[in-house]
């Protein structure tokens, strides 16, 4: 395969500088409120944005360390398949958080339920639509009953890059 370049369209704006600490997943970031600043160019891709309670924000996990194939992931003590969980320490480290839109200030977007170090470089925005992204019934794997304690869990050092002296 031949490489991909994305640039990124804006930068998240929130109030976590390091990333232990910082909510593992918008569950449990449900009142962090924080901002999508678009670059000028993009301000008319806003058109309309108004009328979407939620969107889907895509992002470079830029400060996550080098990928494993094998990880234990933050709910639990187990070893999975990077593959199977929402580690930001992957091949290509893309991240998603659905967020609520609170208001739309030029290319700026007021969001609630952000879960990312600030300083995130943005990669895309869609809207959330319940009758697309709400399949119904599903499985949840290996996190089933260990789900409802991302809403508590915040992220230590395991996926940051190694320093060393």
């Amino acid at each position: 395969m031949s490489s991909i370049t994305y640039h990124p369209i804006g930068i998240l704006r929130t109030p976590f500088s390091e990333a232990c600490g910082v909510p593992i997943q918008p569950t449990g970031a449900a009142d962090v409120e924080g901002r999508v600043e678009l670059d000028a160019c993009y301000a008319q891709a806003l058109h309309d944005i108004e009328g979407f309670s939620h969107l889907i924000l895509l992002y470079h996990f830029h400060r996550s360390g080098p990928w494993k194939p094998l990880v234990v992931p933050f709910l639990d003590t187990a070893v999975h398949g990077v593959f199977a969980t929402r580690a930001p320490a992957r091949p290509n480290a893309i991240g998603l958080s659905v967020v609520q839109l609170l208001r739309r200030e030029e290319t700026v977007l007021w969001v609630r339920g952000i879960d990312v170090i600030d300083g995130t470089p943005l990669l895309d925005i869609k809207p959330y639509v319940p009758a697309f992204d709400c399949p119904g019934p599903a499985r949840s794997g290996w996190l089933e009953g260990k789900d409802a304690h991302a809403a508590t869990a915040r992220a230590d050092t395991r996926f940051a890059p190694q320093r060393h002296p």
